[in-house]
């Protein structure tokens, strides 16, 4: 499976750098939070499932097979799920960040839309 995806516009986009410097924009702006006793763990589980989309992307583009490939796509989107949620109680923990997590939500959701997309059209495919 190729990590490029093609948009109507003829641009390539690599999901492996996208989702990586997702992971990053993750890292830098739990960095900026004021680390209390409600923010560390919030934090903590943003950070594990911010980063792990990429992690698990790059698994999903190695896939050994169709069913593994979708399986390990459904991963990641869970993963991204995971991170809009976490995202959602940072912001509400830290009233002062709202517009800079509005960047990052807005990229996990377009991550969420595109895992969904790959999901649909795989199993699309496979019907064929």
């Amino acid at each position: 499976m190729s990590n490029k995806i093609q948009n109507p516009n003829n641009k390539k986009y690599d999901l492996e750098e996208r989702t990586a410097k997702f992971g990053e924009m993750v890292i830098d702006f739990a960095r900026k939070l004021f680390k209390d006793g409600i923010n560390r763990p919030l934090i903590n589980q943003f950070i594990r499932s911010g980063t792990s989309i990429g992690a698990n992307y790059m698994e999903a583009d190695g896939a050994e097979s169709k069913k593994d490939f979708q399986h390990k796509i459904g991963i990641c989107k869970k993963e991204a799920k995971e991170t809009g949620h976490w995202l959602r109680m940072i912001a509400r923990a830290n009233p002062d960040k709202i517009d800079e997590s509005r960047a990052l939500w807005r990229e996990n959701r377009e991550l969420v839309l595109i895992f969904s997309s790959i999901i649909n059209n795989s199993k699309s495919k496979s019907k064929i």
